[in-house]
């Protein structure tokens, strides 16, 4: 499996969404990265404030830094190579660098159905009580 790393500007915080007016971008970002995770694929992202070191282990991402500067953040590293800089990817863009279907990272987080108990029952079918 293909392993991708997202290199960011300095934040305030790890995903950027706090404060008073929250980035749609980051805001999408993180919801796409949060469905690859509960899909078992985990992506790296590196903020330049709280993980400096490891702007400098990746030699591009170090080099890109050192030529173009912080407005060349976010970069996308796909195997540790450069494959995008200036923006996030699209999430089609980030299926096509992690051979995976693009439907993957529009699946909402699954949820328990929960009955509840309606008055004069218990809450199953015809109105006895299950046991």
């Amino acid at each position: 499996m293909k392993t991708m790393s997202i290199y960011e500007p300095a934040m305030c915080c790890s995903t950027g969404l706090c404060g008073v007016s929250v980035d749609p971008e980051l805001l999408r970002i993180s919801t796409v990265l949060n469905a690859l995770e509960n899909n078992g694929i985990a992506v790296q992202r590196y903020n330049l404030s709280s993980a400096p070191q490891e702007f400098i282990k990746n030699q591009d991402v170090c080099d890109l830094v050192n030529k173009s500067g912080v407005d060349s953040l976010p970069a996308t590293a796909v195997d540790g190579k450069i494959v995008l800089t200036g923006r996030y990817p699209t999430n089609e863009e980030i299926a096509k660098f992690l051979d995976i279907q693009a439907g993957m990272l529009d699946e909402k987080p699954k949820t328990a159905k929960v009955k509840i108990k309606k008055p004069g029952g218990c809450g199953c079918s015809g109105g006895s009580c299950c046991r």
